[in-house]
Parts: structure tokens; C-alpha cells; sequence
């Protein structure tokens, strides 16, 4: 298994962020079958202020490349990203059209110091 740690912006408007959090609590189950059978395993989402933080761990298979390839082919999955980015916003330093950017680790006291 490995685990991948992306960012992205909301639009820093309270009443905005609220209503993403909302549509997180009720996510569509075509997305929900989406991320599963993409092969994530487990993801979370975390947010302070108007940025996010997700957390994928996913199976040794899962590729960027091919879940981005079977999204754009899932009407509904576009659907959902049409929706999320009047909420989202892209980071300053993205690409045009790149939502979630991936980080680097810096630090892993299990592995460099334990």
C-alpha cells in the first residue's frame, strides 16, 4: 500500500466552505464507487481555513494516470467536479485546470528516525 498527501484551495468565502462540507456528508454513491474501484483504499479529507489537505492510501496498482482516464469517461464523476469547483480554487502555483496537488513528504519519524 502507498499513501499520497494533495492540497487544494477553497474559495475563502465562510458560507461557501460550509456548503462543501455539507456535499462531503452526502457524497453521490457513483463517486464514492468511483474512488473504491480507482483503488483507494482509504481517504480523508481535512481543512483549516479555506485549505485542504486529502490523505489517499491506495493500492499498489492505483494509478493517477488511469483514474483520471476512467474519471474523464464517468459523467457523473465530471458532474461532481463541475460542482466542486465552484467551491475549490486552484493553488497559486498550479497548472491551468489542476485541482488537487500532490506534496512531498518532508518528514516520517517512523521511517527516518525510529
Amino acid at each position: 500500500m502507498r499513501r499520497y498527501c494533495l492540497a487544494v484551495d477553497l474559495v475563502d468565502d465562510a458560507g461557501k466552505i460550509a456548503e462543501y462540507e455539507a456535499w462531503h456528508k452526502k457524497v453521490w454513491p457513483d463517486i464514492i464507487e468511483s474512488i473504491v474501484s480507482s483503488g483507494i483504499e482509504q481517504m480523508e479529507i481535512y481543512r483549516v481555513a479555506n485549505r485542504m489537505f486529502m490523505i489517499m492510501d491506495v493500492k499498489d496498482e492505483f494509478s493517477f494516470e488511469a483514474k483520471a482516464k476512467a474519471d474523464a469517461a464517468n459523467a457523473k464523476v465530471q458532474e461532481w467536479e463541475k460542482l466542486m469547483w465552484d467551491y475549490q480554487q486552484a493553488l497559486p502555483f498550479a497548472k491551468p485546470g489542476e485541482k488537487w496537488i500532490l506534496m512531498d513528504k518532508v518528514f516520517d519519524l517512523k521511517n527516518d528516525f525510529l
